[in-house]
């Protein structure tokens, strides 16, 4: 389709930025740099988010498309080729203008900036280098920016990008190849992960001239993400976990962002949805994310080919505890760090504070209270020295029934019929999920 070159700026943005409301792969910066003379803005690494952060901050971006013309047919995609929808672009003049006005009114922190595949390739990242060297070295911005790397690009082009923005990222996707042969007719996992072990390579490379030759260019200082969407294919929880962890391993990456099918086109290859995207599914992604990133857990741990999906009434962590009962309780006064953070209701601030403060005494669950535990959920895995708080049977059910909550007690008695199992994401046993998960795919109102 042609683009719309008559649109106005203001015009632009609306469906530039409505456009790239889909990538999630965005909520923090990474990166502390202060202002400096002569420049405009700053970047912390307290985050930069399109969305609103757990204590209620707005925590804002420009979030953009550079252009919604795409040469790619992906079945899932609102600017897929065959959609007819008003295409435009900006100029690299026009994200620069935009980002300084809105970031003078306070509006935003920082840029995340994203694209469709103009032309081909090499054509598209040449025009977000084009735009990130103007913004920097003639509008003199300093704040954060985040860019998206184009599949196929030159690597010179990548490389001079990476030492211009803060963090880079390219989208997996989809989790496996052959749903991105299903879906992304022209993407390849080669195509993506080529750029991406590039951009790892030139992190470290950077990060050691840095030290031994005081280099002062740096780049991607925020490191790479990335982003697979849940629930177009059906690949099970473990198969996305075990990707996930691959990721992390191999490519060093930040951050690995879950992103719920959101049907926006009619396609025969897409799946039906009656209940609506898969948000707990994600939120379940989140927290096991979570795990394998600070908690120390391994994705084998939490899921395995048997038991592929994660328990819908309870969160990973709380799931994995109960099928290991032969490991609880644990002392509180005794057990080491990376065992205390395996029990439920601790987390790593947590955990920290207990090692700091048993050094002064034992502890008691009072004091267990005050330094964070949530004992709601970890009495039923804890002593202190050597007693519990309440009496508990050490059993998968009894347990289970009290953690699940008075609310989901009933769908508990009528999905397990006296048995603790692991319920698929998929079961029909009629639970209504009212929890309503905020999950930050929305695009700031500007």
């Amino acid at each position: 389709m042609l683009i719309q070159e008559q649109l106005s700026v203001q015009e632009k943005l609306e469906i530039l930025s409505d456009a790239a409301k889909y990538d999630v792969s965005c909520s923090s910066s990474g990166v502390d740099r202060k202002g400096k003379a002569g420049t405009i803005g700053s970047a912390s690494k307290a985050g930069i988010c399109h969305s609103f952060s757990a204590d209620g901050r707005c925590i804002s971006l420009l979030k953009i498309l550079f252009t919604n013309q795409c040469i790619y047919d992906c079945k899932y995609c609102i600017n897929r080729s065959s959609n007819d929808v008003v295409r435009t672009a900006f100029t690299p003049d026009e994200v620069c203008q935009l980002t300084i006005q809105f970031y003078r009114r306070n509006y935003i922190e920082g840029l995340f900036l994203s694209s469709g595949i103009f032309h081909h390739a090499n054509y598209t990242m040449d025009l977000i280098y084009q735009t990130l060297k103007k913004l920097r070295e003639e509008y003199h911005f300093h704040g954060y920016i985040h860019v998206k790397a184009i599949p196929g690009a030159d690597p010179v082009l990548i490389e001079k990008t990476g030492f211009l923005a803060d963090r880079m990222s390219i989208n997996l996707e989809l989790p496996t190849a052959e749903g991105l042969k299903k879906l992304a007719p022209g993407k390849t996992r080669e195509k993506i992960l080529t750029p991406m072990k590039q951009i790892q390579k030139g992190i470290t490379a950077n990060q050691f001239e840095l030290v031994e030759y005081k280099k002062t260019s740096s780049f991607v200082p925020a490191g790479q993400s990335t982003q697979m969407i849940v629930g177009a294919t059906p690949e099970s929880d473990f198969q996305m976990m075990m990707v996930a962890e691959a990721l992390y391993n191999n490519y060093d990456l930040k951050r690995v962002y879950y992103s719920a099918f959101v049907p926006v086109n009619q396609d025969r290859e897409l799946p039906s949805l009656p209940g609506g995207p898969p948000l707990l599914r994600e939120h379940r992604l989140y927290q096991a994310d979570w795990l394998l990133r600070y908690y120390g857990f391994q994705a084998k741990e939490l899921l395995s080919e048997e038991r592929p999906n994660f328990n819908v009434l309870l969160d990973p962590k709380c799931d994995w505890a109960l099928r290991h009962l032969e490991l609880f309780p644990v002392e509180i006064n005794q057990a080491d760090y990376y065992t205390l953070l395996r029990v439920p209701g601790m987390g790593v601030k947590s955990v920290r504070r207990i090692i700091a403060a048993r050094r002064g005494g034992p502890l008691s669950f009072d004091a267990l209270k005050k330094i964070g535990v949530v004992l709601k959920r970890a009495h039923y895995f804890i002593t202190c020295s050597g007693r519990m708080m309440y009496p508990v049977k050490i059993e998968e059910d009894y347990i289970c029934r009290h953690l699940v909550g008075d609310e989901k007690r009933k769908v508990w008695d009528i999905s397990s019929s006296g048995m603790f199992r692991q319920l698929s994401l998929f079961d029909d046993v009629g639970v209504q999920h009212k929890d309503k998960i905020q999950i930050g795919t929305g695009c700031v109102s500007l």
